[in-house]
């Protein structure tokens, strides 16, 4: 049997990881700006997160829930504290589409309605919604997995407004930062209209961190320097490091009931260790911050450079916007100084390293895109 190809792929093939360095199979040495589109968190093989899973394999692995996890109360109590959602509660699954999925099965409990406004360019999962295709104000709609979606453009409020005035809309949901889409930012004023909108009309209000997340933008959420609490929100990619998992984080006033939400594979022993094991380290190494100040120095040097049209992104989460395709740029960053970086359309390099990046490493950066750029 062969592989159903779908990825256009590097011709490296890692064999080895260790921080923000990845080794392939020649021995060659790679400084990785992407971590796996933004899972990893605390960089590859952490010692801590290593013995976590180990010690874990050693007592139970997987198991379904239909037992009593200790280790998910763990977890939930560790993410509520270092979140700061001290009041929301976790519900675990498998990946940020689930995650998705599941708030807006919850926004529809909720509510009793069933339409769904997003943002242009915006992506929440493969199942879920995915980019919208033009940047024009209301634009386009489509029926994802029994809610019909309604995209609008991101920071018009009197747009989203018009729709909610239909009274037929469950949930807004809107990730914390674009990934896919660009990178490209909510302004903090328009969360505040959108909190203030959804709870006028009735309707929920998501915010989707499942890339923005985890300490990547230099507060845990990116949501939060606007000071709003959503009703719901999803997280997943650098919650477990590249273990698969994800978490719908609910505010207090949602009920719950048995059978409302299900998962085979969520919260699972091994998925809960790696999880803790994160925020753990998160933690103790004061990653946020490290994310916070070695993004700011990143993005403050590459605004220096001439050739580039637009630095946007908060953090580690940035973007870099050219006049044409990337392309060229990000195959010489790979062949000749052997930097991994991602990509959103044709024109934006994506970087999202491990929250543990130095400025030692963003200075091999810098000076490396410098050279090709020149």
């Amino acid at each position: 049997m062969k592989l159903f190809e779908v990825y256009s792929l590097m011709n490296v093939t890692p064999v080895k990881a260790k921080n923000c360095t990845v080794w392939d199979d020649q021995g060659t040495e790679y400084l990785d700006l992407y971590g796996g589109h933004a899972v990893i968190s605390i960089g590859h093989s952490h010692p801590h997160y290593i013995k976590r899973i180990e010690k874990q394999l050693e007592n139970i692995g997987f198991y379904s829930n239909s037992v009593q996890n200790p280790m998910q109360l763990q977890l939930a109590e560790k993410l509520g504290q270092i979140s700061g959602l001290t009041d929301y509660r976790l519900f675990l699954c498998n990946s940020g589409a689930e995650a998705n999925e599941n708030a807006l099965k919850l926004a529809s409990f909720h509510t009793g309605k069933s339409r769904v406004i997003a943002f242009s360019k915006a992506f929440h999962g493969r199942t879920s919604m995915a980019v919208a295709a033009t940047d024009n104000p209301v634009i386009q709609s489509g029926v994802n997995k029994g809610h019909q979606v309604t995209f609008v453009a991101l920071n018009d409020a009197a747009a989203v407004e018009a729709e909610l005035q239909k009274e037929d809309v469950c949930a807004v949901i809107i990730e914390g930062i674009q990934g896919i889409g660009g990178i490209r930012l909510p302004d903090n004023d328009f969360l505040k209209q959108l909190k203030s909108l959804c709870k006028k009309y009735g309707a929920c209000l998501v915010l989707d961190e499942i890339q923005s997340g985890y300490g990547r933008s230099g507060s845990f959420f990116a949501f939060q320097t606007s000071g709003i609490q959503p009703d719901i929100v999803t997280t997943a990619k650098g919650m477990a490091n590249g273990f698969p998992i994800g978490g719908v984080l609910i505010a207090p006033e949602f009920k719950a009931s048995h059978g409302m939400l299900g998962t085979t594979f969520g919260g699972n022993y091994l998925a809960c260790a790696a999880a803790l094991a994160v925020l753990e380290v998160i933690e103790q190494e004061q990653l946020i911050n490290n994310a916070k100040e070695v993004g700011s120095y990143l993005i403050q040097e590459l605004k220096k450079i001439s050739n580039i049209k637009e630095v946007r992104g908060k953090g580690l989460m940035i973007g870099l916007e050219f006049d044409g395709p990337v392309a060229p740029i990000r195959k010489t960053l790979v062949e000749e100084k052997k930097i991994f970086t991602g990509v959103s359309s044709t024109n934006i390099i994506r970087l999202l390293p491990p929250l543990t990046l130095t400025k030692a490493m963003a200075d091999r950066f810098i000076q490396s895109l410098k050279e090709i750029l020149n």
